[in-house]
């Protein structure tokens, strides 16, 4: 008797049985390559700028191949970049092609470039093979019902879309490989840790390994250097793109080739401007999670795991504001739609077992913290990102003019002995992902591991729109304190796009 059995559910089976791993490139498909059938078959959704920084290293992936791509936008020139030309830069350099979109002006993205890049990659480096071109989708719906034998999805979209894709794409049976953070809500962070427990599909969040650094200082903390730890400080220079501090006034036409509805995806309807999209839409509360969301999950993560860290038990915020002046009078601006310029969060940590209670700092726009007594009389200057750990016995400062960590206690500086840290840089960045996708263990990058990371980030949100203190109940997921708050913790969803 045959029974039916697609290559997805094959390959999965076959890798935890121990029928199936990657092995060496030139035993499975010739000098240097993967045979076909043994690769992993991924959907890239999302094709902006990030998307095509990251794409090199998933096209020279032997064990991987990217089958799909999917973006509202199809294809354009209007995107925003940290360099000028440097993403034209990035796909030539992918391509082999010096003259790529030679005299086009502007940032270009879109799905049509994906495709386009994607193809002509693959057809230069695997010739040999026989597959398909990539599928270009508008609808990442429309993709996860007709990609029926795709292995794993990247979810590349603005941050307003990261629950909304990957829960789909898990509740259909594919691995989720997805740039942090895991939702701007934290009930949708929830969501998406409690699907992926339920389901049984390995995930990774792609912030996981960035922090080896700090897991190696927050360990030394750990053995007890710089004795009770009280305080943790974190700054970043982050926003580095435009904090609007009014509505778009006017209403430009939709470009061409650009689905807006879809964009919004669960966003309540409202009119299309630049200024909410491509790498901008961080700075709105329906869109992005402000500066901490795309920084703090890297410099953070690690020191969560390493101190054990659960859900904070409250966050203050405070906050930089703007006026106006309307009829010669000067009023500060209601402001419950973007992030501020600049914000300082502090965030309190209940005792767990040996470990007493901790606070956490977060700080951006230029803010930096107030430094230790202990740090401040050897007249440091601060780095525009750091973190500072402090303690009852001294303080361990990592983000100065100077050469790396620095244990600050008696006597001068020294440089802090590094502890064992992950072992995540030195294999690769996409080694602990691929094993767990091909059926091996779990990444260390799991959702399942981003619990208290997601919560902290979310509810540094939730205290800004809030404008007080507010304390969170994590078990039952509630702010105990204000109970407007609460509202914050999900959004209102458009209909058909509930969660």
């Amino acid at each position: 008797m045959h029974t039916k059995i697609d290559r997805r559910r094959f390959l999965s089976t076959a890798a935890a049985t121990g029928m199936f791993t990657i092995v060496p490139r030139q035993v499975l498909g010739g000098q240097g390559t993967v045979a076909p059938n043994s690769r992993i078959t991924l959907a890239h959704i999302g094709m902006g700028t990030q998307s095509i920084s990251e794409l090199g290293g998933l096209l020279e992936e032997p064990a991987l191949q990217i089958v799909a791509v999917c973006d509202p936008n199809r294809d354009s020139h209007d995107y925003v970049e940290w360099g000028r030309n440097s993403i034209r830069s990035r796909i030539r350099s992918y391509l082999g092609n010096p003259t790529w979109r030679e005299g086009r002006s502007g940032c270009p993205g879109g799905r049509e470039v994906g495709r386009e890049v994607i193809d002509t990659y693959y057809a230069k480096q695997r010739g040999t093979d026989r597959f398909r071109g990539v599928t270009p989708y508008v609808d990442f719906r429309e993709l996860l019902e007709k990609e029926r034998d795709i292995d794993a999805v990247k979810v590349m979209t603005p941050d307003h879309l990261h629950a909304t894709v990957a829960v789909a794409a898990l509740k259909r049976g594919r691995h989720v490989l997805m740039h942090k953070p895991l939702a701007n809500r934290l009930r949708e962070g929830r969501l998406v840790i409690g699907t992926a427990r339920q389901t049984g599909r390995e995930t990774h969040l792609l912030a996981y390994g960035s922090g080896a650094d700090n897991a190696r200082i927050a360990a030394a903390v750990r053995d007890g250097v710089i004795g009770r730890l009280r305080e943790i400080h974190n700054w970043t220079n982050r926003p580095v793109w435009p904090q609007y501090t009014e509505l778009p006034p006017d209403r430009p036409a939709v470009p061409p080739g650009f689905e807006w509805d879809l964009w919004l995806g669960p966003a309540q309807p409202r009119p299309y401007h630049p200024h909410y999209t491509h790498t901008v839409f961080r700075g709105w509360y329906e869109f992005g999670g402000g500066s901490m969301a795309d920084m703090g999950i890297y410099s953070l993560w690690p020191v969560f795991t390493t101190l054990g860290l659960d859900s904070p038990v409250s966050a203050s915020a405070w906050a930089t504001h703007t006026c106006t002046i309307e009829d010669h009078v000067s009023r500060t601006v209601a402001n419950d739609f973007a992030y501020p310029t600049a914000c300082a969060l502090r965030f309190k940590f209940a005792a767990r077992g040996d470990r007493p209670g901790i606070e956490l700092f977060w700080y951006d726009g230029g803010m930096k913290p107030r430094l230790p007594e202990v740090v401040e009389a050897h007249d440091v200057t601060l780095d525009r990102e750091g973190i500072l750990f402090v303690g009852d016995e001294g303080a361990i400062l990592a983000g100065f003019r100077g050469d790396g960590p620095r244990l600050f206690g008696k006597g001068a500086p020294r440089p802090l002995t590094e502890a064992a840290g992950s072992g995540e840089a030195a294999e690769g960045r996409a080694a602990s992902w691929l094993r767990a996708f091909q059926g091996g263990e779990a990444s260390p990058g799991s959702f399942l591991n981003a619990g208290p990371i997601t919560d902290t980030v979310n509810l540094g949100t939730v205290a800004l729109r809030a404008g007080t203190r507010v304390e969170f109940d994590a078990a039952a997921m509630r702010i105990t304190n204000v109970e407007s708050a609460n509202r914050f913790l999900t959004r209102d969803y458009r209909k058909g796009w509930e969660l």
